[in-house]
């Protein structure tokens, strides 16, 4: 199931979403401040292409002061704008009864848009 969803998805908005974040990821590593935020982008890229086999967890068990601060630029520069992008697309597949599934995704999404660092993507 999850590789025809992960196909679904592709097909259905999911690479553009994940050229979307790479072309931010590259635009963000072209300046040495923006490296942190664009290896960021990055994971979010990863998840973009296939988010029906990926889940997500903290690195450490208390990530630390400077991936709280971190996050708290990602939140005030980049962070809402992204956790609103699939905020609005998880409710516009919700209405349907078949793109719950892809809703969820967009709502699991979330959750690494709104702070990604500290976290890493693993595989199912």
């Amino acid at each position: 199931m999850s590789f025809l969803g992960n196909l679904i998805w592709m097909v259905c908005g999911g690479l553009i979403a994940f050229l979307g974040y790479i072309i931010g990821g590259i635009a963000l590593c072209i300046t040495i401040v923006g490296i942190p935020f664009g290896i960021q982008v990055f994971k979010l890229a990863e998840v973009a292409l296939w988010p029906f086999n990926k889940s997500y967890e903290l690195k450490d068990w208390a990530p630390g002061c400077l991936s709280t601060i971190m996050n708290l630029i990602w939140l005030i520069v980049a962070g809402w704008w992204i956790v609103l992008t699939h905020l609005v697309f998880g409710l516009l597949l919700a209405i349907t009864i078949l793109g719950i599934p892809w809703a969820k995704q967009h709502f699991k999404m979330m959750s690494l848009a709104i702070t990604p660092f500290g976290r890493r993507v693993v595989n199912k």
